[in-house]
């Protein structure tokens, strides 16, 4: 007699459901359809009953029956993991005694260096004979008059060294006068400029970057800094770097002020021992004190810290949707990657960052069997069929990872979801060790979105897709050069929006990206964001699971989860493991399904094993 039974996976991104018509034997066992939604909610918890609802209304409806033909159904064990950036960053920002400001405008006017005490342009023609001044020019002065005010005050003898510009009309200013002049204009906090403070405008020619002002040593020069002073001005050096153009201004001492916020220490509290790691350490610090720590317990972060309000947050987090106190959620693993986030700068008038290092970190609460049982309670209500908790995630993904063809044992599964990474090994013996870790789909794409500085509405959605998908950069409206460097040519014209832009390409067509970055730099980032976590975490994971610790005595690894998809981590992980002898490659679920459903799989293969074992 068989019976119709449904496997469900939840996880952090995407819940996927297997159907099978499960029989007395393996050969009488029938896979009857597969459905994969988007997760709601965080996983592990009640709000992601919407999507298990909907995913097994997907699968039956292929299937052609209807949830009431359904005798089982299997739910997997859910360990929620939350990711989160612990710091802005490492070093510290602070300015007490000047203000910046420093971008790319489309227009910059004139070339050079002018240095010169700020004068708005309504009392430019005033200002004394040989002064050297910098004009301040706001938005309601256009081009015509501001250019003709300049004229005279110069013709007056006014020394004027440069202007800077609300509107985008530098280049229309700077032709129209009698001899060129640095001029830096949209600057959309110009009322922001304190007059009468010296100041230091630069505009390097096309093509070419700014040299003084990008200088600590160069900012020392113009503005007579002590040692002192000159180290303080480091954040505004770091941040001009690159840029065609930039203005500096010397305020009064206690302008500007900023709250220095410490980074701050992770104690990680073990089974046998704690160890307190200051983040100033890096990521390779704080993993290292994860692997002297042994078995983790709990995580806690020092009070008042940048690191102390993520682990916060995670506690928060997870209080809110299980119900319980915060002290009673525990951390049970965490991944610390390091990398670079832009930084805004105190005292800047038009947005400025620079470029500060920080750690990134994933955290992932243990596992709450009780609060998995409700969820399969509640599911069990909603469709009025017996819902159980088949086994670890780990351990179903290895059984289902076994359908894949060319594959056999021992077996080392990687299933890299958004949230986790985790690792089983199947033995000859069919015994299973598995592990699971924090961090993988998830931090790589907060990873991109941070070090890249995307903003805004949909600023995950974005990083996501550049995560997914192989840059371009469209060179004409009939040819792209793909980031390998290769041309592709189109018959039809491309869409003219497209036209100089750094573009994804993906199954759609070309998707534009809305960035200042180049596309040597996009991709740079997202490759490294890709082996900070994904390959660091599966290196870490198939140690532990690895007999005696060695890699060499894995013959096969296979990849499964959604970032067995991602079209170059195979790549990357084949470079990596090649030298341990192993096989290394994406699974293929059932032969068919490629590296997805693997733990649905595994769930009702395993129920087919305790039938036929007779423990069900």
């Amino acid at each position: 007699m068989t019976r119709i039974v449904a496997g469900i996976d939840v996880g952090n991104s995407t819940t996927e459901v297997a159907l099978a018509e499960i029989g007395r034997t393996a050969m009488d066992t029938r896979f009857l359809s597969t459905s994969r939604v988007s997760t709601t909610g965080i996983k592990g918890t009640l709000s992601n009953l919407p999507g298990i609802l909907y995913a097994l209304k997907e699968a039956v409806e292929q299937a052609g029956v209807s949830l009431n033909d359904l005798s089982l159904a299997l739910l997997n064990e859910a360990t929620p993991v939350i990711g989160d950036i612990a710091m802005e960053t490492i070093t510290e920002t602070i300015i007490t005694e000047s203000t910046m400001i420093g971008h790319n405008p489309n227009s910059p006017g004139g070339l050079g260096i002018g240095v010169g005490h700020t004068v708005h342009i309504q009392d430019l023609v005033s200002a004394n004979r040989g002064e050297a001044v910098i004009t301040v020019i706001p938005k309601s002065f256009d081009f015509e008059v501001s250019a003709s005010i300049i004229t005279q005050a110069i013709e007056n003898g006014v020394n004027v060294q440069g202007g800077i510009v609300q509107s985008d009309d530098g280049n229309l200013i700077a032709n129209r006068l009698p001899r060129p002049i640095p001029l830096v204009d949209e600057v959309s906090g110009i009322e922001q400029v304190p007059m009468n403070m010296l100041a230091a405008v630069e505009v390097a020619d096309r093509g070419q970057v700014i040299r003084q002002l990008s200088n600590p040593y160069g900012l020392a020069t113009l503005f007579s800094l002590t040692p002192e002073e000159t180290s303080m001005v480091i954040p505004i050096a770091k941040a001009l770097i690159g840029l065609r153009s930039a203005v500096v201004i010397r305020t009064p001492e206690g302008d500007v002020k900023t709250r220095r916020i410490p980074a701050g220490t992770l104690k990680l509290l073990g089974v046998q021992q704690s160890i307190t790691v200051e983040l100033d350490g890096g990521a390779d610090a704080i993993m290292q004190g994860r692997s002297d720590v042994g078995e983790l317990v709990d995580v806690e972060g020092e009070p008042g810290t940048n690191v102390g309000g993520m682990v916060e947050r995670v506690r928060c987090t997870m209080a809110d949707v299980t119900g319980k106190s915060t002290s009673d959620v525990k951390i049970r693993d965490i991944l610390a990657v390091d990398c670079l986030v832009p930084q805004h700068v105190s005292g800047g008038m038009a947005k400025e960052f620079s470029m500060e290092n920080a750690v990134g970190l994933a955290a992932m609460v243990s596992t709450d069997r009780l609060l998995m049982q409700q969820l399969a309670q509640a599911l069990t209500q909603e469709i009025g069929v017996d819902v159980e908790l088949g086994g670890v995630e780990a351990d179903n993904a290895v059984v289902g990872t076994l359908t894949t063809p060319g594959i056999s044992t021992p077996l080392a599964i990687l299933d890299l979801g958004a949230g986790s990474t985790d690792a089983a090994l199947l033995a000859k013996d069919h015994s299973v060790r598995s592990m699971h870790l924090a961090g993988a789909g998830d931090m790589v794409t907060m990873l991109i979105q941070r070090e890249l500085g995307i903003e805004g509405d949909g600023a995950f959605d974005v990083a996501e897709q550049i995560k997914k998908y192989p840059l371009a950069k469209v060179e004409s409206l009939f040819h792209i050069r793909n980031e390998d460097n290769t041309v592709q040519f189109f018959p039809q014209p491309l869409d003219p929006r497209l036209f100089g832009r750094v573009a994804l390409v993906t199954e759609n067509g070309l998707s534009p990206i809305d960035t200042r970055h180049n596309i040597d730099r996009i991709r740079e980032v997202r490759r490294e964001a890709k082996r900070r976590v994904f390959l660091r975490n599966a290196i870490r994971a198939l140690e532990e699971v690895a007999p005696l610790g060695n890699l060499r005595n894995i013959d096969f690894v296979a990849v499964v989860g959604g970032s067995g998809m991602d079209f170059e981590l195979s790549e990357m992980m084949v470079r990596k493991l090649a030298e341990f002898g192993t096989v290394v490659g994406t699974a293929n679920i059932r032969g068919s399904l490629g590296p997805v459903n693997a733990v649905a799989t595994g769930l009702l293969l395993n129920y087919q094993r305790r039938i036929e074992e007779g423990r069900v």
